[in-house]
């Protein structure tokens, strides 16, 4: 099923006002929230002498943050739908300013901890502003909006590394909430005064018992990821959760389909060209974050690891930056690839891309130079495959559901990063060296975790190639 999303008066609107400030406001929103989801990461060894708390405790500023996002963008997705997405997109950026000013203020890690769960409402701000171009813009446009609001999930990572290396060696922490809080207010301000509303509400009544047990199914899903390198994969906390889980996804699946206004329609859920598109962004979002955790980390490592560069905290987020700005690059690329070769292709191309990247990563050791050729390469595939995700869920979804169902596809991406992160975890702990009183994953692990992602993006090209085969049989 084909179905256009932008509005039948879209084309008018876009010629009266000024759709290009509606794309950068949309746009720097979604790069805000994917700055504040990777800002901590090269600060957090220094937290807990700066807190007075354990290295345990202060990961819950992630943790946090994780599993509140997997809830709010699932539900704000739907609420959009329900009572307008530019509504929702204000909502998830004034969590993002509210939780950032929360951080900004405190030195305390229980009101940290809170405030980044606040910011964690403000995940779902990608996938309502993915839903809110596609429906105010003309076709003409919209591809190459959503290629760049797309791309901004990468991008916000790759630009984020950096700017916290430079904080954590020259300010205080708390300069990262104050930056997030800034460009909040920028965006929030900006969506307010400039963009429209996309036309067409479903209505209806919120599935409360739904985002109960959509709740319970994450939390317990997504817990025992973050933490099973401290717990163990064979513990009964994180085997006990993992069946909690799957009890609550069951209950959930059955009561979604016996309420009259379910939080997920199972129904389009099934649909084949949704159900191969999140099976793609899943690997995706395991390719990606595995970028992030396996690059800083990789280049800090002294030289006698036998693969580090001993580089600083700065230098290490500064190996991601180019990797950023080639997303930002080869966004409106994807879109005409879009265009002239469908969705289908263009992520087949941008998966098989991921894969020579990562095989490059495991061959190409030598160098600075060389790690950021590779990491680069990740990152132009990521942009040109990332773009293709939402213009497949948008072709295959009624346009009352355009903003649940890309909410759920970049939860299923989020999913696919928590998975990086706790197998990438495991992997690299599996293989280890000692360097006198600090022990690092030895070349070998690393070089495993490379081939586990080049192997995901491969199956992510597979699943590609079946969605294109469809796409021409139901065009014959």
């Amino acid at each position: 099923m084909s179905v256009d999303v932008a509005s039948s008066g879209a084309t008018t609107l876009a010629t009266k006002q000024r759709p290009g400030l509606w794309i950068v406001f949309v746009g720097f929103g979604a790069l805000v929230v994917s700055l504040a989801q990777s800002l901590l990461i090269p600060v957090l060894p220094a937290l807990p002498g700066l807190l007075d708390s354990s290295s345990d405790q202060v990961q819950w500023l992630l943790t946090a943050t994780l599993l509140v996002s997997a809830i709010s963008i699932p539900l704000l997705g739907r609420l959009g739908d329900m009572f307008g997405t530019r509504r929702m997109l204000l909502v998830a950026l004034g969590a993002m300013l509210l939780g950032s000013l929360v951080c900004a203020l405190s030195d305390d890690l229980v009101v940290l901890i809170v405030g980044r769960s606040i910011q964690g409402v403000a995940a779902g701000a990608i996938p309502l502003g993915i839903s809110l171009l596609a429906g105010i813009l003309p076709r003409a446009r919209s591809g190459a909006a959503i290629a760049a609001v797309s791309a901004m999930l990468g991008v916000g990572g790759a630009l984020g590394l950096p700017l916290a290396g430079f904080v954590a060696e020259h300010a205080d922490f708390h300069v990262l909430f104050w930056v997030t809080a800034v460009g909040a207010l920028i965006a929030f301000a900006g969506v307010a005064l400039v963009v429209p509303e996309r036309a067409g509400r479903s209505g209806g009544r919120v599935d409360v018992l739904g985002a109960v047990l959509l709740a319970g199914a994450l939390v317990s899903l997504l817990l025992p990821l973050a933490e099973s390198s401290d717990w163990g994969w064979g513990s009964a906390k994180v085997i006990g959760l993992l069946v909690l889980s799957a009890v609550f996804f069951a209950v959930l699946g059955w009561w979604q389909h016996r309420t009259s206004h379910p939080l997920i329609d199972l129904t389009a859920l099934r649909r084949r060209p949704i159900v191969l598109t999140n099976v793609a962004s899943l690997l995706f979002g395991f390719a990606l974050f595995a970028s992030l955790i396996g690059t800083a980390a990789y280049v800090q490592a002294p030289e006698s690891s036998g693969y580090g560069f001993g580089s600083s905290m700065m230098v290490s987020g500064l190996v991601m930056l180019p990797s950023g700005l080639a997303m930002l690059a080869f966004a409106p690329v994807s879109a005409r690839l879009i265009v002239r070769k469908g969705a289908p292709f263009t992520l087949a191309l941008g998966a098989s891309v991921v894969a020579i990247g990562w095989a490059m990563r495991i061959v190409l050791t030598g160098s600075l130079v060389e790690v950021v050729v590779g990491a680069t390469v990740v990152g132009v595939g990521t942009a040109i495959g990332y773009a293709a995700m939402p213009s497949l869920i948008n072709a295959n979804t009624p346009a009352d559901e355009i903003a649940a169902a890309n909410g759920l596809n970049t939860l299923i991406r989020s999913v696919g990063s928590s998975l990086a992160s706790a197998l990438g975890g495991a992997v690299l702990a599996s293989s280890t060296v000692a360097l006198g009183t600090i022990t690092l994953p030895s070349l070998g692990a690393y070089r495993e975790l490379f081939a586990m992602c080049a192997l995901a993006a491969l199956l992510a090209a597979g699943v590609a190639l079946v969605l294109r085969r469809g796409d021409r049989a139901e065009r014959a």
